[in-house]
């Protein structure tokens, strides 16, 4: 194996663990949301540190073969892939963090959860990011398209369940407060699977050499 052979599978290595640390947090964020046993402050915060450090790894990679080769079709793709990949596995362990700490700000938290079934949209963010981290390990077409149609009925469920608890809001003022909060937390699930299907984008970009928008798979 050439020197630059191990700076790529180092490369492939170090997304993998982003990867998987993103999905811990998301996994950590959906439990605290449901009430169900967390790992311990410390724990959340050092797995988020790691997940800096990775992305900053990965950024050194990069620019190291960069510097040092000449990378070319199939390669640089996969490269330019792994930068834009990093950043968004690091702006979804942001956001699963952000949904852990406005969780304690949600006193009626079970009556609303239960009210508007918000656990099966929670539930369905966890399975779009294990098809993510999945898409870019098989590098498999049908596993990549299938992350945009959960994309799309995650921020379809979001929207109706905001306006539904906007509704309440207006009805009950005793749940003016956790409710803005809960719609916080949607929003943050919600751009959790934005960001994977932004992943989703950059893997088929990597695999095919064609740039495609999500938004093209709507209606399929």
């Amino acid at each position: 194996m050439t020197h630059f052979e191990i700076e790529l599978d180092k490369l492939k290595n170090v997304i993998q663990k982003i990867g998987a640390l993103a999905e811990n947090q998301v996994n950590e964020s959906v439990k605290a949301l449901l009430s169900e046993p967390v790992a311990e402050g410390k724990e959340v915060k050092k797995i988020e540190s790691k997940i800096d450090k990775l992305d900053v790894k990965i950024d050194e990679i990069c620019q190291r073969i960069f510097a040092l080769q000449q990378p070319v079709a199939s390669d640089l793709r996969f490269i330019m892939a792994s930068l834009q990949i990093s950043n968004e596995m690091e702006r979804i362990g942001d956001l699963a963090i952000s949904i852990i700490k406005k969780n304690k700000s949600i006193k009626e938290k079970h009556d609303l959860i239960a009210k508007f079934d918000i656990a099966t949209i929670a539930r369905e963010v966890e399975v779009v990011m294990v098809k993510t981290n999945e898409c870019f390990l098989t590098r498999d077409s049908e596993v990549i398209l299938s992350v945009f149609p959960l994309n799309y009925a995650i921020k379809a469920k979001v929207d109706e369940v905001i306006g539904a608890i906007i509704n309440e809001m207006k009805s009950n003022s005793k749940v003016v407060v956790s409710g803005t909060n809960l719609v916080l937390v949607l929003k943050h699930l919600e751009r959790i699977s934005e960001h994977c299907s932004n992943i989703a984008e950059y893997v088929y970009f990597m695999v095919h050499a064609k740039i495609i928008k999500h938004e093209k798979f709507e209606d399929k």
